[in-house]
């Protein structure tokens, strides 16, 4: 199990910017993303997930949604002006990104790509995204996250 003590490079990316984050550290062999937002009496709807996606001629999108939901592929490509995409095979990520699934940050890839996230994230206060480790969470406002990467916000999840 990390030590709350052990740094990733998404939160060395943070230092060097001085943006101030918050972090938590939790098991996940025992907890899913969604029991740990409910543990920390974090609304699910402000903690999200960073799923790869790519059209056929192999160019990449990355995508952040509420833990909640599901990312809509036809919203995806109509913000990202594709006919269509699709998500990455699961073995693509790590050589793609530097990440493995459950650990994907939108910080710190190996190469920056167009970034999304829903809409909803310009109304939360702080939102929550991995730490670029497994069990690693941090939070901090929408507008700081821009200061790090481009992030667009857009209307990209499945209607309920």
């Amino acid at each position: 199990m990390a030590k709350k003590t052990d740094k990733t490079n998404v939160m060395r990316i943070l230092d060097q910017m001085k943006i101030h984050y918050e972090y938590n550290v939790f098991d996940n062999e025992r907890q899913d993303v969604f029991e740990v937002s409910q543990s920390l009496g974090r609304n699910p709807a402000c903690v999200f997930k960073t799923l790869v996606t790519s059209n056929r001629s192999k160019e990449y999108y990355v995508f952040m949604v509420p833990i909640e939901k599901e990312l809509d592929l036809k919203k995806a490509a109509k913000v990202a002006g594709e006919k269509a995409l699709e998500m990455i095979p699961q073995k693509e990520l790590l050589p793609l990104t530097g990440y493995v699934h459950g650990g994907c940050s939108p910080i710190g890839m190996k190469k920056p790509f167009k970034t999304y996230i829903d809409q909803t994230a310009a109304d939360a206060e702080r939102i929550y995204f991995s730490g670029g480790r497994v069990g690693y969470q941090l939070g901090l406002p929408l507008g700081d996250l821009q200061k790090v990467i481009d992030v667009f916000p857009a209307d990209i999840t499945k209607d309920s």
